[in-house]
């Protein structure tokens, strides 16, 4: 699925909600809820306050930190009152989710420091999954949520992660869960929003293995497109990280980003990496934007902000792009970004930024 959305919060809460119906008439907190130390009933009320806040951090933009409150059920409130509360609080989130528009942005610590609608939809959706299955393992309940909801949240959330044959097993495991032939034991995780760069007339948003796989089949990606974009190359390219993703050696930072214009939240281009730096510390960069939006400064500019962030500087890291000597225009966006050549032969120019 191209996007996560309210209904799919729905349908994660439903599924949940309706699984541990079967067993309001046990006491949750004798029972301790999977590998957890919480009992189910502790579990079931911290499911209730995920969705809770981030609803909160949407429909409050917060952007430097979680909007301070938390949620409290009422004393002698019985395990049927907590589903309610689960249900109410979920349909908080997918309508914070509906009304929340595209470019939205707000806090969440891991590991970018923000997360978008589809983000905390994710978030949402997976932590439903994940804590209902730990309640239904200590109250010895078969939980299996739908396959194709698992496949969407690792392709949005484990980028990192290869996925399986079973999503929802792939997904367990990602989560330290459960145990998966040929993987090593999971002990800590965190999943992986994207990450978007500021520039100063653009964002630099990570593209999803699931955006990377409909831009590859010839569909938008889940951006808005200016006119004639989007370009080839970045079809290409999302087909580049969908393979690496699927071989799970996908590196999210080191990732393809969509151009996007901050005044109309128009697509016009995109740039990224062809993968990790190798052994000798070196990351080729490539690039390139719809034809309505070329002469404007954007790659120069987008290209200034992806060099100077961070982690592509990190430990002496080497920036190389290779360019077709007759693509004068791109030799002068690289030269205008501070890239040096530093190599020739008689197709390409090689250039390169350092330290």
């Amino acid at each position: 699925m191209l996007t996560l959305g309210g209904e799919q919060v729905e349908e994660a809460v439903a599924g949940a909600v309706a699984l541990l119906r079967t067993a309001t008439d046990r006491d949750w907190t004798a029972v301790r809820a999977g590998r957890l130390d919480w009992d189910c009933r502790r579990t079931a009320e911290h499911i209730a306050s995920d969705l809770i806040a981030y609803a909160g951090q949407l429909a409050g933009r917060a952007t430097r930190a979680y909007v301070p409150f938390e949620i409290t059920l009422d004393d002698g409130t019985d395990n049927e009152g907590c589903l309610h509360v689960i249900e109410t609080t979920g349909a908080l989130l997918a309508a914070a989710v509906r009304t929340t528009p595209r470019e939205v942005r707000a806090f969440h610590p891991y590991p970018f420091r923000s997360a978008d609608r589809e983000g905390f939809a994710a978030m949402g959706i997976t932590e439903v999954l994940v804590h209902t299955h730990d309640i239904a393992e200590g109250l010895g309940l078969a939980h299996e949520p739908p396959a194709g909801l698992c496949a969407d949240v690792l392709a949005r959330l484990f980028p990192h992660v290869r996925p399986g044959p079973d999503p929802w097993r792939t997904l367990l495991w990602a989560t330290g869960r459960d145990d998966l032939p040929g993987r090593p034991a999971v002990t800590e995780w965190r999943w992986r929003n994207n990450l978007v760069i500021d520039a100063e007339r653009l964002t630099l948003q990570g593209v999803t293995p699931a955006s990377a796989a409909d831009l590859a089949a010839g569909g938008d990606g889940g951006f808005a497109w200016v006119d004639s974009g989007p370009y080839q190359g970045t079809r290409d390219a999302a087909g580049m990280l969908l393979k690496a993703y699927e071989a799970g050696t996908h590196r999210p930072e080191w990732g393809v980003f969509v151009l996007v214009r901050s005044e109309d939240g128009r697509a016009v281009g995109a740039m990224g990496f062809h993968g990790p730096p190798d052994e000798e510390g070196r990351a080729e960069i490539g690039y390139d934007l719809a034809e309505d939006a070329r002469g404007m400064g954007y790659a120069t500019e987008a290209l200034r902000a992806l060099s100077a962030w961070s982690p592509a500087r990190r430990d002496g890291t080497v920036l190389r792009a290779k360019i077709d000597r007759a693509n004068l225009r791109s030799q002068a966006v690289v030269t205008r970004a501070g890239y040096r050549l530093v190599a020739e032969d008689e197709d390409l120019l090689t250039y390169e930024l350092r330290d």
